[in-house]
């Protein structure tokens, strides 16, 4: 059974998903092993699940929910789950993003949302402050499964203005960074994504010091999401979002074409081949 460790525990999606896997292994009369055997998943991994020690990734919820037969309860519980990895402010951009009908973004990095998930772990194991390997997967797992929203139907409608300085940067292996950018090729084909390149030649602007995520919902209002380095502000007063429009697409203007963007990138990706 899962021993909840506070009462905050205890109120959590994630420990709700814990309790339900273990409660559903035991009533379907599975011990672990023979839940390892039949998922494929390793014994002791599937017990952390259950005691809430470790995030799945979607492909584990899915098979269970086939094994269970709970029509997609664990990946809805599991969508919620995931949510208890961020923090509080970006939370709620989630929350709004996944009922979100467009994503306007501009970023100096490699999203998560266009990230691989070697790439993934090489950015989150590169923070200041040193992280376990359980939480480092942990959050590589949230963040693969947060992409999932390119994959829905309907699709989330995506632009992204991609600072030169992101593709500047490769990875230190460089097999993960062409493998990153070819990944991001690859999303630039969808006919829901848009991927631009703002350039070192676009000089000076506005949003230098952190990123920017506008987001539009399907009764037409809209959000604005400012992260720095170490902070982030969510943003719903009307005019405000308005100003942050604005910055958005004058950024926009001045960034390369989708087309000249995919030949640039197109360059570095052949320039990085291993």
């Amino acid at each position: 059974m899962v021993e909840k460790n506070s009462e905050e525990d205890a109120g959590s999606a994630r420990w709700v998903l814990a309790c339900e896997l273990s409660r559903l292994r035991e009533s379907s009369g599975r011990s672990l092993a023979q839940l390892s055997d039949e998922a494929k998943y390793d014994r002791t991994y599937l017990h952390r699940l259950e005691t809430g020690e470790r995030l799945s990734k979607l492909p584990v919820m899915e098979t269970l929910d086939r094994i269970y037969g709970t029509s997609g309860l664990l990946v809805r519980l599991w969508g919620l789950a995931r949510l208890d990895a961020f923090k509080d402010k970006y939370r709620e951009f989630m929350k709004l993003e996944a009922k979100a009908m467009i994503l306007h973004a501009y970023v100096a990095t490699i999203p998560g949302l266009l990230q691989t998930e070697d790439f993934a772990r090489v950015m989150l194991s590169s923070a200041p402050t040193p992280i376990s390997t359980d939480e480092l997967e942990e959050n590589v797992a949230a963040r693969m499964g947060r992409q999932e929203l390119l994959h829905r139907n309907p699709p989330l409608t995506v632009r992204i203005i991609l600072d030169e300085a992101a593709l500047r940067r490769p990875a230190p292996d460089a097999k993960v960074w062409y493998d990153q950018l070819t990944r991001i090729l690859e999303a630039a084909e969808s006919p829901h994504v848009t991927i631009q390149v703002l350039p070192f030649s676009a000089g000076l602007h506005g949003l230098m010091e952190g990123s920017l995520s506008l987001l539009w919902m399907a009764d037409g209002s809209s959000v604005a999401y400012l992260e720095g380095n170490k902070s982030g502000d969510l943003i719903e007063e009307p005019a405000e979002v308005a100003q942050y429009r604005l910055a958005y697409d004058r950024l926009r203007d001045a960034a390369l074409t989708p087309h000249d963007s995919a030949v640039f990138m197109r360059q570095l990706a052949e320039d990085s081949r291993p």
